[in-house]
């Protein structure tokens, strides 16, 4: 059963993640960056909201030898996966949203590992 406080906490970054959409919109040049990140699992897609389809996408079950890995280390392996699919998709820029979370942590270091593989935003 949840609290108030963490109804409270749903609401508030629901609301976060609706302002953010409103201002960042994938398109098939530039497509989306979307992290998202939970307690255990870590992916990230790139969107392309005008058509409506994702382009490409990885999670840290794609990473070999997560199990021996820092969730920091996954993370970014995962921005590398995620670099390398989107260049063979043709695409080198994106718009990164990083869906409510703070700039920090495991989405810097998916932003980082996706700067490292090539992606520019």
């Amino acid at each position: 059963m949840m609290t108030n406080a963490q109804r409270d906490l749903q609401s508030t970054r629901a609301r976060r993640v609706v302002r953010v959409r409103a201002r960042i919109n994938g398109t098939s040049e530039r497509p989306r960056l979307a992290v998202s990140r939970t307690l255990r699992h870590t992916t990230a897609q790139l969107i392309d909201d005008v058509a409506g389809r994702t382009v490409a996408s990885a999670s840290d079950r794609d990473v070999k030898g997560a199990d021996k890995m820092k969730p920091l280390e996954i993370a970014r392996e995962v921005g590398k996966i995620v670099a390398a699919r989107g260049i063979e998709a043709k695409v080198s820029k994106v718009v990164f949203d990083r869906r409510g979370k703070r700039y920090h942590g495991r989405v810097k270091a998916l932003a980082e590992g996706a700067r490292e593989g090539g992606l520019a935003f």
